[in-house]
């Protein structure tokens, strides 16, 4: 039977996971990054959750300045509180929606676009949500700079394949292809763990991989 208690915790944890959010230096609601100077940003991942797989890009590649993009504030907190223990000063948390991306990213200034294991959205219906789709590949596009690239991790193969599908049609040059990346000879960069891959990969699934340049540069007023 459910204890109410339980509910007033959860309520109270997440709460306080929102307030860690809220106070942490390196964490942006979409308007206050919107208020601050451009910022140059080299990576950028999308539906990044902890922030977890930012962090580790941020410690990596230290002269990099990474973004790490989320609707879910109490969840990025998680990498925010891992960066700030290790004292690092080139990763930044900003709760916004991925059709946001345009808004918060200077065009033609990313080197790299992360998506690490959006959410599929299974039903055809929902298939405009998937961030794979031709209205989202058009704002990695725009972001990107020239010689820039998108790479895409998933463990679902019919999202991976459908995905696949939208990038040929669209243009986009395959550079690198893996069906599984850890089995692979791909670089290490290619195979830091999200929070969810680990738990994953520990119930058998493999990681999808690949990374894909935009037809063109993308064509925008400075």
């Amino acid at each position: 039977m459910l204890n109410p208690d339980d509910f007033i915790i959860t309520r109270k944890r997440k709460k306080y996971r929102f307030a860690l959010f809220a106070n942490s230096p390196l964490c942006f609601e979409y308007d206050e990054w919107r208020a601050q100077p451009p910022q140059p940003i080299s990576y950028v991942e999308i539906g990044a959750g902890t922030g977890l797989f930012s962090t580790q890009l941020a410690a990596r590649n230290p002269q990099a300045q990474v973004l790490a993009l989320d609707v879910k504030g109490d969840r990025l907190q998680v990498g925010a509180r891992q960066a700030e223990e290790q004292a690092l000063s080139n990763v930044r948390f900003v709760r916004a929606r991925a059709d946001q991306l345009s808004e918060l990213i200077e065009p033609g200034h990313a080197q790299a676009v992360w998506l690490t294991f959006p959410d599929p959205f299974p039903k055809h219906r929902s298939a405009g949500r998937r961030l794979t789709h031709p209205h989202f590949l058009a704002q990695y596009q725009q972001v990107l700079a020239p010689g820039g690239a998108l790479y895409l991790k998933h463990d679902n193969p019919s999202f991976f394949a459908w995905s696949l599908e939208q990038l040929v049609a669209a243009g986009w040059h395959i550079q690198e292809l893996s069906f599984d990346l850890h089995e692979s000879s791909l670089p290490p960069e290619y195979k830091l763990l999200t929070t969810y891959e680990r738990r994953w990969l520990n119930q058998g699934l493999v990681t999808h991989f690949v990374k894909a340049a935009p037809p063109t540069r993308p064509s925008y007023n400075p």
